[in-house]
């Protein structure tokens, strides 16, 4: 096993009254095993500093030092933590470890602006809270991915629409209507106005339009992971169920699937037979096709596409 295949990180874990992991916050994971220690273990000054009690939320801090195998599954919250940070630190990219199992590590979280509590507790000491101002921002398994990481190059219009484990390279924009999920996520500049799901990776130069939607594998989705090329466009509100190779363009409202039939619109029609149908699996990564929906027939077609893509907004993006 190379140390390329291990992460590490020193870190504070947030603990319930009754002894529940809520998150672990990791300021600078690495790659690579944990350094050797020649004695007990003594956290850093800055994380002995922060690891205090917060009456107020019933929860208690502790400094952890955790060393994961990117091939293994999750053993622990602190475990899994700390393989959503190693994505959103760019330590490596989506579907390139192990998250079997994570969300049986993941305890659902009353996230507040104060910080995780324990969604009993939130609920037993609401009055008391609501009065010093503390307010509820979700109930979920997963945080803001802005609570725990700032990614370098980056703009972010909406916090609450960025999970922690989002992989987002310098120079993608998500826009306030845009969503990134765990473990998905951006490969370069790029314009993200829809919705990026689960395992899910976006090339550089890429434009998800306003609405678009990208099938996931996590709730009744396929097995397909889909990957989406350099300098392609999802137009708005459209979709895709397959991957997208370099330089295609989905045409906006169009939805396509692995088993959408699509007319080869570019092939000639005979006397004897109409133009060449296929399922959309059988493009899928495919590179230079624009997907459209004929006006006439509401056929979906494929079109071969010359030369380059979308072009972003470089000062945008810059």
């Amino acid at each position: 096993m190379t140390e390329q295949r291990w992460v590490w990180g020193e870190g504070l874990a947030t603990i319930s009254a009754e002894g529940t992991v809520l998150d672990t916050w990791f300021p600078q994971p690495a790659v690579g095993r944990a350094p050797q220690l020649s004695g007990p273990w003594e956290p850093a000054e800055t994380l002995e500093r922060l690891a205090v009690d917060d009456p107020r939320r019933g929860v208690t801090s502790e400094a952890v030092r955790v060393e994961i195998d990117l091939d293994a599954a999750p053993a622990s919250t602190s475990d899994a933590y700390l393989r959503l940070h190693a994505l959103s630190h760019l330590l490596v990219r989506p579907n390139e470890l192990n998250l079997e199992g994570i969300f049986g590590h993941l305890p659902n979280v009353a996230w507040t602006t104060a910080g995780p509590m324990h969604p009993d507790e939130y609920d037993r000491r609401r009055p008391e809270l609501l009065r010093a101002g503390v307010q509820i921002q979700s109930l979920d398994k997963f945080p803001r991915l802005l609570d725990y990481v700032m990614p370098a190059g980056v703009r972010i219009g909406d916090a609450s629409r960025v999970r922690l484990g989002a992989h987002l390279s310098p120079g993608t924009t998500v826009m306030h209507e845009g969503f990134v999920n765990f473990n998905a996520g951006t490969l370069g500049a790029s314009m993200i106005e829809g919705r990026i799901s689960q395992g899910v990776v976006v090339g550089d130069g890429t434009d998800i339009g306003g609405g678009a939607s990208i099938m996931g594998t996590l709730s009744g989705g396929g097995t397909h992971k889909v990957a989406i090329g350099a300098r392609a466009l999802l137009g708005a509100n459209a979709g895709i169920g397959i991957s997208l190779g370099d330089d295609c363009v989905v045409e906006a409202g169009l939805y396509v699937t692995a088993g959408s039939k699509i007319v080869l619109a570019d092939e000639p029609a005979t006397a004897d037979a109409a133009r060449p149908t296929v399922k959309g699996a059988e493009l899928s990564g495919v590179p230079g096709i624009l997907f459209r929906r004929n006006s006439l027939s509401g056929a979906i077609e494929a079109v071969r596409r010359r030369g380059v893509g979308v072009t972003l907004n470089e000062a945008l993006h810059a």
